[in-house]
């Protein structure tokens, strides 16, 4: 028995080391665990969960994390509740009782995690693949900081700047939330006007599962899609952080 453990542990280490792509059997335990999204069925396919869940999303870690350094000096750690997300959903406050996500989240982050303003997103789906960057919600501080940035000159000009760029790479930037401008805050500045009533600021969008999921080449795939957009990622550090 401790033998096998030891042989198994071996294959494990082996297939982090080099990242060679989300096995179908990926998205089909995702897939799966969505119809059945229960502890018992968990329970019973533990092995599937390490095997196609963190397995690959350790050796991904690793691989986007090292590749990622290009874009930003960003923390990438191949663990649960590092740069991967935990499988097990808060229900403490929800009324949707499921114990278990259906969906496997990647975080790279600068600084320290708790805090960081901003990062790199990745969500592998049953189906499809999210991607993104940016900040999906600025509590009462960074908000009294984003909109003081926004109203700034300077800030206000690279930020202008940020925004073009990703737009004319076909994204979309998101996170206004207020129909009209905040309390104290007048401007005849059309973007500004339109920064002024976020209340987050990301951009991301949501792909069919591009063939090379199954492939070490989908690092390039992500690496690619964020290279792009980076420049909201910058200015929220810049000026946020």
């Amino acid at each position: 028995m401790a033998e096998s453990e030891a042989i198994q542990a071996q294959q494990r280490e082996k297939r982090m080391a080099q990242f060679d792509g989300f096995p179908t059997e990926t998205t089909e335990f995702l897939r799966r665990l969505s119809e059945n999204n229960s502890k018992a069925w968990f329970d019973h396919h533990r092995g599937d969960y390490d095997d196609y869940w963190v397995e690959p999303a350790k050796a991904f870690v690793v691989a986007a994390g090292a590749a990622l350094q290009e874009i930003a000096p960003v923390e990438a750690e191949p663990r649960v509740n590092g740069s991967i997300f935990r499988v097990n959903r808060d229900v403490r406050f929800s009324t949707d009782k499921r114990p278990y996500k259906d969906y496997l989240d990647f975080w790279f982050w600068e600084g320290e995690r708790r805090s960081a303003v901003s990062g790199f997103y990745l969500r592998i789906t049953p189906d499809g693949v999210g991607i993104g960057v940016g900040a999906h919600h600025f509590d009462r501080d960074r908000l009294a900081s984003y909109r003081s940035a926004v109203t700034d000159s300077a800030s206000a000009t690279s930020l202008h700047a940020a925004v073009g760029a990703i737009e004319r790479a076909k994204f979309e930037v998101k996170g206004e939330h207020y129909k009209t401008l905040p309390r104290g805050f007048d401007t005849d500045d059309e973007f500004t006007a339109r920064m002024l009533r976020h209340n987050a600021l990301w951009v991301g969008e949501d792909e069919p599962a591009p063939k090379v999921l199954g492939s070490k080449r989908f690092v390039a795939w992500a690496i690619a899609r964020w290279s792009k957009m980076e420049p909201l990622h910058r200015w929220l550090v810049d000026q946020l952080d």
